[in-house]
């Protein structure tokens, strides 16, 4: 059984004004998160708007949306107790025009330094899901075969609709905004283990990079852990959204390394297809139409059908079909959560955005 493991990033709030506000070391360190939460759980973001909580290690998805919701109930309630709200959205709605202090960490202050309105305007949030791996060639080899299907990901996790008060007119705003980095994106092509490694070095030799962890593409392999590291998803409203991706991303690598040890052949896709494809799933979410990794164009329904047809056998080996089937199939009926954001938007205004993202107005 392949393990994984789940990062959730998460703005804190005002709740009357929807702001993001800069407590975030206020909130980690609260007392009221011992014994429920352990220090190694709750980690600083690049703004201090930010927290983000990384769930042990999981071999079943029962697991991570424990940990999920334990972690964001303690969060919660610590946020409370500073005045401000934890809000599960992939963009922060509502923007000052002073930017929000960045994390006082080298790391953190360099990368500032380096990219000054980026950093600023940094406010987005999303869910990364660690999947084990052998080895790290075989690592590379599911880089090469999962990079196809990222844009479905990315359209079916939609939950970063609204900037400056304003619909973007895209429905994972946060997906355009990470784009800008040097190294984002979809990862490109490998030609095996010695190949990634050489275009690593030369990233970090040519200066365009600094350190390993500003490779900042939808699915790398972890310089921490024995891990693919899927980060193209938004973080979501709901705890078992998350489970959700969780549970379908450990199946694409299972599928994946199967695939890799018989032989089959990969889908072939080219980096520009593959570039226009994730602009498209960040505009349009589920709501019209998808690339599918054949390349042609094809409605949101059939490639998400078409995606879990080729997750099918992973699903059922690891137990988790008839979960998962479940929640793709609400997903299917009831939207993204960036279409519950502009309802709310459009229904209620800021007071019912606010209280739709900070978990007030629907379950955790």
């Amino acid at each position: 059984m392949i393990t994984v493991g789940v990062e959730e990033e998460y703005l804190l709030l005002d709740p009357d004004s929807g702001l993001p506000v800069p407590l975030a070391e206020e909130v980690r360190g609260c007392s009221g998160l011992e014994p429920v939460v352990d220090r190694r759980e709750v980690q600083a973001e690049l703004l201090q708007a930010q927290v983000e909580v990384a769930t042990p290690v999981c071999t079943d998805l029962e697991e991570v949306g424990g940990h999920l919701l334990r972690l964001r109930h303690a969060l919660g309630a610590a946020a409370e107790e500073f005045g401000c709200r934890l809000a599960a959205c992939a963009t922060a709605p509502f923007r000052e025009v002073a930017p929000v202090p960045v994390t006082r960490s080298p790391r953190y202050l360099a990368i500032q330094t380096q990219a000054p309105q980026l950093v600023a305007e940094q406010l987005v949030n999303g869910m990364h899901v660690h999947a084990a791996v052998s080895d790290p060639a075989m690592g590379v080899a599911v880089l090469n075969r999962i990079r196809v299907w990222l844009p479905v990901l990315v359209a079916m996790s939609a939950n970063s609709p609204v900037w400056d008060g304003r619909d973007t007119g895209f429905s994972s705003w946060r997906t355009v905004i990470f784009g800008r980095w040097p190294v984002s994106g979809p990862p490109p092509h490998f030609d095996g283990l010695a190949d990634h490694e050489q275009r690593v070095r030369g990233l970090l030799t040519s200066g365009i990079i600094t350190d390993p962890g500003q490779i900042y593409w939808q699915a790398r392999l972890s310089d921490k852990y024995p891990t693919i590291e899927v980060r193209c998803m938004d973080v979501q409203l709901r705890a078992d959204e998350a489970v959700m991706f969780a549970g379908i991303v450990r199946a694409l690598v299972a599928t994946a390394i199967s695939d890799e040890k018989a032989g089959l052949p990969l889908t072939a896709c080219p980096p520009e297809l593959l570039h226009g494809a994730n602009w498209y799933a960040a505009r349009d979410g589920i709501s019209g139409s998808l690339v599918a990794p054949d390349g042609r164009l094809r409605s949101a329904g059939d490639v998400i059908a078409q995606l879990m047809d080729h997750i099918a056998p992973a699903l059922e080996e690891s137990g988790d079909a008839r979960e998962v089937g479940s929640l793709v199939h609400r997903l299917l009926q009831q939207g993204t959560s960036a279409d519950l954001q502009r309802r709310a938007l459009a229904e209620g205004g800021m007071r019912a955005l606010t209280d739709l993202v900070t978990m007030q107005g629907s379950p955790q």
